[in-house]
């Protein structure tokens, strides 16, 4: 073990800067993984077949390719087909497509745990499908669907590290560089964990919150 503590308080700058590269990163990809997965997850049960099955494709292939996959493949291989696109756009992308693909399963499965009986008795009060569903639906599910939204977040949180992989200076990338800089493994690397930890901690708290509230009876 190669601790220094001096060595850990000279990294927290860089590692702080890196750690508001991942914050930005996990928000602006959380907010739009649950947008994509909300309307998935509506997609997912329509009745239309070309909305159903475009969306288990959809939910398919981000689910079975690998994160890092994905990420490679839009920063490496979109070059080659002329399409540029910087490291952040590349990234926001990427996570938000994957968290995306998540959500859409846990909406989906939310909206069908909703008694069907409720949706036939919105549209005999003359209510259309849209209604209906951004009325009655949606709000019951949403709640009950929260609690595997903010695990799903708190994954996301931690997947953000695969981005230094794509020249993103974030916490894991601000870790190796300090690790270079000092020739010093264990002090930055203590800092980088510490600082996903309280990351991750109000998610995980949340979590606990919201299962206990929205627990299905």
């Amino acid at each position: 073990m190669d601790f220094q503590f001096d060595i850990f308080i000279a990294a927290l700058p860089s590692l702080l800067r890196g750690a508001q590269v991942t914050v930005m990163l996990a928000l602006v990809s959380i907010c739009l993984g649950a947008l994509i997965g909300i309307v998935g997850g509506v997609c997912r049960i329509s009745s239309n077949p070309f909305l159903r099955y475009g969306s288990l494709a959809y939910v398919t292939v981000m689910r079975g390719v690998p994160l890092l996959v994905t990420l490679m493949f839009l920063y490496y291989g979109l070059p080659s087909a002329h399409i540029l696109l910087e490291p952040f756009t590349v990234a926001i992308i990427a996570l938000a497509a994957v968290n995306g693909a998540y959500v859409t399963e846990i909406v989906r499965a939310g909206i069908q745990s909703i008694d069907p009986g409720q949706m036939r008795a919105a549209r005999s009060l003359g209510m259309s499908y849209g209604q209906a569903m951004r009325r009655i639906i949606l709000p019951q599910a949403i709640r009950r669907v929260l609690p595997p939204i903010t695990n799903e977040s708190l994954t996301l949180v931690k997947n953000t590290a695969l981005v230094s992989t794509i020249t993103i200076s974030d916490l894991l990338r601000a870790g190796l560089e300090v690790m270079t800089w000092k020739a010093n493994t264990f002090s930055p690397f203590a800092g980088v964990a510490l600082i996903y930890l309280l990351l991750t901690l109000p998610l995980v708290w949340l979590n606990s919150f919201l299962e206990k509230r929205y627990r299905m009876r």
